[in-house]
């Protein structure tokens, strides 16, 4: 491993590194990671186009998958811009909270696109039209993980007014692969605004391992194929809380 760039900024501990081994595949990668060892972009230096880790590629599977001729994306969370280029050719907004990350990702990894805005996901996405967007993917991380703003009840009710009808909103999210509280909270609070819910995650050796979850709303049936979704499979949830906002407690 031969370490590029590390400073700490406002929002996170920051490591940009390059190593010929991630997740057990040998090549050329260049990693982004934020505190706590915790990847947040990968790129494969030999093919620069192509999206190395999962979570992304199942997300455009199941945007293509369920609307072909999606037009309007709101992002929650820049990274390295692996998304933000994948969808330039569509009406793409990108928030993010740190500007050190944006301009790394054009430094080191060669992002070109200028639809990312600096600033609070939560507020720019609040100041969006309603029924702007076909999809809205939240993919924030903070060293203690997916911040609360975006897993409440008042958040998720802000995000389905943003969401044409049909539209679907998208979570990355952090949790044990084992029988996660949280999860189920975030599962369950989504449940509440969305006729359709589904949850997938990456198979684990250990139910403990902390791995990337993904959730999603519609209200309408929500479709994939299991060979598209880059290792990730279907997961049945338990119960859990709702999340409301720390000044509604």
């Amino acid at each position: 491993m031969r370490v590029l760039y590390r400073n700490k900024s406002e929002q996170h501990e920051l490591t940009i590194y390059d190593t010929s081994r991630l997740y057990g595949e040998k090549g050329k990668f260049r990693v982004l990671e934020f505190s706590n060892a915790a990847v947040q972009g990968a790129m494969d230096l030999d093919d620069p186009s192509r999206m190395v880790l999962e979570y992304p590629r199942a997300f455009v599977h199941l945007m293509e998958r369920n609307n072909p001729d999606y037009e309007s994306v709101f992002v929650v969370g820049h990274g390295i811009g692996s998304l933000s280029t994948y969808l330039s050719n569509r009406q793409v907004k990108v928030a993010e909270l740190d500007a050190e990350v944006v301009e790394l990702s054009r430094t080191f990894f060669g992002y070109r696109g200028d639809q990312v805005m600096v600033g609070d996901g939560r507020e720019l996405l609040e100041q969006e039209a309603s029924g702007s967007y076909n999809y809205i993917i939240v993919d924030a991380f903070t060293a203690a993980g997916t911040p609360a703003q975006f897993t409440s009840s008042t958040f998720f009710a802000m995000l389905k007014d943003k969401l044409r009808s049909g539209g679907i909103a998208l979570l990355n999210v952090f949790g044990r692969a084992g029988n996660d509280r949280l999860v189920n909270a975030i599962h369950t609070t989504l449940q509440e605004h969305f006729t359709y819910t589904r949850s997938f995650a990456l198979p684990a050796d250990s139910p403990d391992e902390v791995q990337n979850r993904i959730l999603v709303g519609c209200d309408s049936p929500i479709s994939y194929q299991s060979r598209h979704m880059a290792g990730f499979v279907e997961q049945q949830l338990g119960e859990g809380y709702i999340i409301v906002d720390s000044d509604e407690c």
